[in-house]
C-alpha cells in the first residue's frame, strides 16, 4: 500500500506542472472504487483551474476552489501524467484532464485492486469523516516525544501496531513502522505505553528521519507503485529490516526475524532492538 511517502512524492511530482492549469475534462471510466465515483465531476471541474494539491495523511486533496478532489490510492494505486491520447490500459479508471498549452495533459489513477477513493469535497474538506478522525502528522513540529509520551500513556498494546493507528499518528504503515524502530532500537513488541520518555525522543527523530529518507529516495516501489512520470522509487534498497527475514541484520549480523502483529508482518532484530 502507498503510505506517507509515496503519497508526498506523488503530491510533489503533480503539484508544480498542474497547479494553475485549467480543467479541460474528467472521464470515469468504472462506477466505483472503494466508494462511488461521483457522477457530476466533468461539469463540476470543467474549465476550472486547479489551486493547489495537499496531502493529509495517505489522502491527497486537489483544491480547485468551488471544492476538492479527495484522492486515496488504496492498496495498488498510483497517479500518472500522461499524454491525454494515450490509450487506457484495463485499470486506469480515471483520468482528469488539463489543457495544457497545445496539448492536453491527463493525471490518471490506474488502481489494480480498485480499492482507491476519489471524492468531491464540496464543504470543509477538513470536516469529512474521512479526515476528521486522523491524527497527528508525524513531520509536524508538534510530533515531539512529549506529545507521544502523553499520548500513549497507559496503553497495554505493543507500539509496532500502535504506530500504524492513522486515529493517533497518521501515514505510518507496516514498512515504516518497522524500519523506524529499528532506527531507535525499540522491539515492535513493547508495550506502548511502557516506553520511557527518553526512548520516545529517540523514536520521534528515527520516524521522521526514515520518512524523511524515504521521500527523498522516491518512496518504496513495491507492486504496483510508480510515481506520477512513470519512474520507480527506491527506498526498499535501503531496508534495515522490512522483507528481510533471515538474512542478516547489517549492524550486528544477527538474522532478522519475523512475526505477526495484528495480522501483519513485523521484521526486526533481536539484538539491536530490545
Amino acid at each position: 500500500m502507498p503510505e506517507l511517502p509515496e503519497v508526498e512524492v506523488t503530491r510533489r511530482g503533480i503539484a508544480p506542472v498542474l497547479v494553475g492549469k485549467r480543467v479541460a475534462f474528467v472521464t470515469v471510466r468504472v462506477a466505483a472504487l472503494r466508494y462511488p465515483l461521483p457522477t457530476h465531476l466533468d461539469r463540476t471541474l470543467g474549465g476550472r483551474h486547479l489551486e493547489s494539491v495537499s496531502r493529509r495523511g495517505k489522502y491527497l486533496l486537489l483544491d480547485f476552489g468551488n471544492g476538492h478532489l479527495l484522492i486515496h490510492l488504496g492498496m495498488s494505486g498510483s497517479l500518472r501524467l500522461v499524454p491525454a491520447t494515450l490509450p487506457a490500459d484495463k485499470h486506469d479508471h480515471f483520468d482528469l484532464v488539463f489543457g495544457i498549452g497545445g496539448s492536453k495533459l491527463a493525471l490518471r489513477l490506474r488502481d489494480p485492486r480498485r480499492f482507491g477513493a476519489i471524492l468531491w469535497l464540496a464543504q470543509d474538506p477538513w470536516a469529512h469523516p474521512l479526515l476528521a478522525v486522523l491524527g497527528i502528522e508525524p513531520l509536524a513540529q508538534e510530533f515531539t516525544a512529549a506529545w507521544l509520551k502523553n499520548e500513549y500513556a497507559g496503553l497495554a498494546a505493543a507500539i509496532k501496531p500502535t504506530l500504524m493507528d492513522s486515529h493517533r499518528v497518521v501515514g505510518i504503515g507496516n514498512i515504516y513502522a518497522s524500519e523506524s524502530l529499528y532506527r531507535a532500537g525499540i522491539d515492535p513488541r513493547t508495550a506502548a505505553g511502557r516506553i520511557s520518555l527518553k526512548r520516545l525522543e529517540r523514536l520521534v527523530p528515527a520516524i521522521q528521519a526514515t520518512l524523511t529518507a524515504a521521500i527523498d529516495a522516491g518512496g518504496s516501489s513495491l507492486r504496483d507503485f510508480i510515481h506520477s512520470d512513470g519512474s520507480s522509487g527506491y527506498f526498499q534498497q535501503q531496508y534495515f529490516v522490512y522483507g528481510r527475514s533471515g538474512e542478516p541484520c547489517r549492524i550486528c549480523g544477527r538474522p532478522i526475524r519475523e512475526l505477526r502483529q495484528g495480522q501483519r508482518a513485523s521484521f526486526f532484530c533481536a539484538r539491536c532492538q530490545r
